[in-house]
């Protein structure tokens, strides 16, 4: 969807559909004026109950020529108090679900006109552009009905064009890299391959001016990535080391390095998974998506920090070449690792990867990864689980997590909850008892970051949603990116 900006009086403006917001508990003069030209009747709508101002109500009119727009989009934002980046996020993300409904191609925005909290603009923006999002890739039927937008224009005032049009170029860089995640987590399994993703990143790459250096089995074998190779013996495709290295121009320093698991499918290997829900498992690859997406805004918004991106990559399959519950597999670091659980796989390709990491003495490390269904039970689809070996980067990434919606919640990384991952053969086992499952998989990690400071951010319930909501579709969500960049602008 095209983004344009103008400074048209709304009351003048002539398009398709107008969209305005509406509070729950007061009037402000762009619904005053609305209300006055269509002769009280949205006053009416209100003291009827038809209409509401609160959050996530929406309303579609015909102005019956009253009004230069065709149509006014009434939008709820909730009391005025409480009006913040998140809500208008999802403001902006409701109206393009209603207009899309509609089949209104063309559209004018005016919800930003009606309050200014901090950075007001870039979430309207974000929050139509996230909303306007599809994959409809594989859909071979009834493509000459498939309604897709033209255009949003951004009603502003005048004083605010020329930054207006800078917030928007730079939301539309931030979503390109959002939906870059969210397209590679909603291909199949037999396309999103470790192949595909080796070759997906040498093409993000490319167009960035990055340096890629894929790691195909040979040299993984030398290296001595005996964990990343386990995982991938039974499939029929051969696990990678995706490094993507982005340099902004006038960054110094270290680099932050990004480490995202890379399971394009799991089924469980050996330890395999029920039958029901299996399909989903395509999913487990959306931490390396998010560093994709991740890296991808930063070269777009042309960031200037430093970053590394890490995938470790494989397929999880059961063969007579599969890895075994009960093998003991040697990882990079030397630690010895006995396999209890096949399904356990994510931490082990993880393990490699971020002792890897420390080659590149990195000022902090953040790995995302879809890993515990047990952050799942603990925390629902509301938010990602946060762990970590140092508080002031916890608090660095909660803090883009409010700002983007992306929250997090921390949980505790006591040493007593290592005892339940301490092997009898080897030094350590790849998975524990059930409790505190979410915990044990992050202290597992932690044994492999050394001195590094370091966060993981267990995605599990949060990378792929199997209902819309206001700003993302039923399906992948693209979660960490907005936030990571976030994080990355507050440095």
């Amino acid at each position: 969807m095209k983004i344009e900006t103008a400074c048209n009086d709304p009351m003048q403006h002539a398009t398709a559909a107008l969209v305005i917001g509406c509070f729950e508990d007061a009037s402000d003069g762009l619904f005053a004026a609305c209300d006055q030209a269509l002769d009280g009747y949205l006053t009416t709508l209100i003291e009827s109950s038809e209409f509401s101002g609160k959050p996530g109500a929406t309303l579609l009119l015909h102005s019956m020529g009253k009004l230069p727009a065709q149509r006014l989009l009434l939008v709820g934002l909730g009391k005025k108090g409480k009006i913040s980046s998140e809500s208008l996020r999802r403001a902006a993300g409701s109206a393009v679900g209603v207009l899309q409904g509609a089949r209104v191609a063309r559209f004018s925005m005016a919800l930003n006109l009606c309050c200014s909290p901090p950075k007001a603009l870039e979430a309207v923006l974000e929050g139509a552009l996230l909303g306007s999002y599809r994959f409809e890739l594989y859909k071979t039927r009834e493509k000459e009905e498939r309604f897709s937008f033209d255009a949003m224009t951004l009603l502003v005032p005048e004083q605010e064009l020329a930054e207006a049009r800078t917030t928007a170029e730079q939301a539309e860089k931030l979503c390109r890299g959002v939906f870059l995640a969210r397209d590679l987590v909603s291909h199949p399994g037999n396309v999103v391959t470790p192949g595909y993703l080796a070759q997906a990143a040498r093409e993000m790459a490319a167009r960035n001016a990055m340096e890629c250096r894929v790691y195909e089995q040979e040299e993984l074998e030398s290296l001595g990535m005996n964990a990343l190779l386990g995982v991938g013996k039974g499939a029929a495709m051969p696990p990678r080391l995706i490094v993507v290295s982005y340099q902004g121009e006038g960054a110094k320093g270290r680099p932050v390095v990004l480490v995202g698991k890379g399971i394009t499918f799991d089924s469980g290997g050996i330890s395999i998974k029920p039958g029901p829900g299996m399909e989903e498992m395509k999913t487990d690859m959306a931490g390396a998506a998010a560093v994709f997406g991740t890296l991808e805004a930063a070269a777009l918004l042309r960031l200037p920090v430093n970053l590394v991106g890490i995938v470790p990559t494989a397929e999880n399959m059961p063969d007579g070449k599969s890895f075994k519950p009960g093998d003991v597999l040697t990882s990079l670091s030397g630690t010895t690792i006995e396999i209890t659980n096949t399904d356990a796989e994510g931490r082990l390709i993880l393990c490699d990867a971020l002792h890897f990491a420390q080659k590149f003495k990195p000022a902090a490390m953040i790995d995302l990864a879809t890993l515990t269904g047990a952050c799942v039970v603990a925390l629902g689809h509301e938010a990602s689980g946060l762990l970590g070996n140092d508080q002031r980067l916890a608090d660095a990434l909660k803090k883009a997590g409010e700002e983007t919606g992306e929250r997090l919640w921390q949980l505790p990384l006591w040493d007593e909850y290592g005892e339940g991952m301490k092997s009898d053969i080897a030094d350590l086992k790849n998975s524990g008892s059930r409790d505190g499952g979410t915990i044990k998989a992050a202290w597992f990690l932690k044994q492999f970051v050394g001195e590094t400071r370091w966060a993981h951010l267990d995605i599990a319930g949060t990378a792929w949603s199997d209902k819309a909501r206001p700003y993302s579709p039923k399906g992948a969500t693209g979660v960490g990116v907005r936030l990571l960049i976030e994080y990355l602008r507050q440095k």
